[in-house]
């Protein structure tokens, strides 16, 4: 099959008409950076938040090997291996982790930039610390999600900055000279006597956001039957760490698609002294977990696909929560009041009830039928 950005795919992703896999600012960055890939040795091109392949796949079409890889996301690192095997493309890059080995003397980078400053912070210090000193970091996006302080955080790593005029609503940043890298560590905020740890990209960082806030506030006390509970889309561990040290008989099993979650997740865990009952998985859904497998699961589902808000990601979730419940489980959900998902919750899952609400969010319980 001929090679096309147009032709790639979201799968596993939420898929729509209005939802691409390749946009202005991937073409960009690979037109800004392809005299600097053609000179590049073989092993030494990585690339940072590639949403479903189209910068990895780009540049291996045109002529890079041994690619290394990096995606939040556990759906994108998916979709770049689906859309990969269609274009037979799929020895020509590894996915690796957020690490040292990830970017350790790289010539070039090519980084979709993330929104949150903090996840561009951990990136430029990472490069920094282990990539070549002649790498070239090309960090792109779309200009209504770019801000002027994403400059000032590349150029506390970096010597020289350069900025290309923009081109289809997208621009790229173009980094040289590092300097001062560091490898990242988690955020760490105490809350109460709950610490919350964070690495940069993970929801909400340091702080518990009111929708988790208000979901722990109504989470049963009375859990003694429950020997295993489930936080499917962990977070930084939030509601994970709190369940496990509010009954101490009790392990938990929390999971998140994203890697700074589960890596946050982690911490958090530890920095709690509970990370002995609690498993942090980085999982699509609840894919790894046997059907009919849990008495008892918290959701606080997200409603965007990475910066596109779409409705059809919580309903997938409630199908998965109840596959793994138990006849009699229950599924704690928190949403936001207006988007009304209660009737979604009593079709896939079962009979559901109020336990609470506010002007922003409403907490229900639904029973597996």
């Amino acid at each position: 099959m001929t090679f096309s950005l147009d032709a790639l795919r979201r799968w596993p992703d939420i898929e729509a008409p209005d939802l691409v896999a390749a946009d202005a600012a991937d073409r960009l960055l690979l037109d800004e950076s392809a005299s600097a890939r053609a000179a590049v040795d073989d092993g030494c091109l990585v690339v940072i938040g590639d949403g479903y392949g189209a910068l990895t796949l780009g540049a291996a079409e045109s002529g890079a090997h041994g690619i290394r890889t990096h995606q939040d996301p556990l759906t994108g690192e998916r979709a770049l291996s689906a859309n990969a095997e269609r274009f037979g493309l799929s020895r020509e890059f590894t996915s690796l982790p957020l690490d040292a080995a990830l970017v350790q003397g790289a010539q070039v980078v090519l980084l979709r930039l993330p929104r949150s400053l903090d996840a561009l912070r951990d990136i430029a210090g990472l490069v920094a610390a282990h990539a070549a000193p002649e790498v070239v970091l090309y960090a792109g996006g779309r200009v209504k999600h770019m801000s002027l302080a994403m400059n000032d955080v590349l150029r506390e790593r970096f010597g020289r900055l350069d900025v290309t005029h923009a081109r289809q609503k997208s621009r790229v940043l173009v980094a040289r000279e590092p300097h001062d890298g560091r490898d990242p560590e988690p955020r760490r905020e105490t809350h109460g006597d709950l610490v919350v740890c964070a690495f940069g990209g993970a929801f909400a960082g340091t702080s518990i956001d009111i929708g988790t806030r208000f979901l722990l506030e109504h989470l049963p006390s009375d859990l003694s039957a429950v020997d295993e509970a489930i936080d499917f889309a962990c977070g930084t561990g939030v509601v994970a760490a709190s369940l496990a040290r509010q009954h101490p008989g009790m392990r938990v099993y929390a999971c998140d698609e994203s890697a700074a979650a589960v890596a946050s997740a982690r911490a958090t865990a530890s920095a709690n002294g509970v990370g002995d009952r609690v498993t942090v998985a980085r999982d699509d859904m609840l894919s790894d977990r046997p059907g009919s497998s849990a008495s008892f699961i918290a959701l606080n589902p997200p409603f965007h696909s990475g910066s596109a808000v779409h409705e059809g990601i919580a309903p997938r979730m409630f199908a998965d929560a109840a596959r793994v419940l138990r006849s009699g489980g229950e599924l704690w959900t928190v949403w936001n009041s207006g988007l009304r998902y209660r009737p979604a919750l009593e079709r896939l899952v079962g009979p559901t009830r109020q336990v609470a609400r506010n002007a922003k969010f409403t907490v229900t319980v639904s029973t597996k039928r």
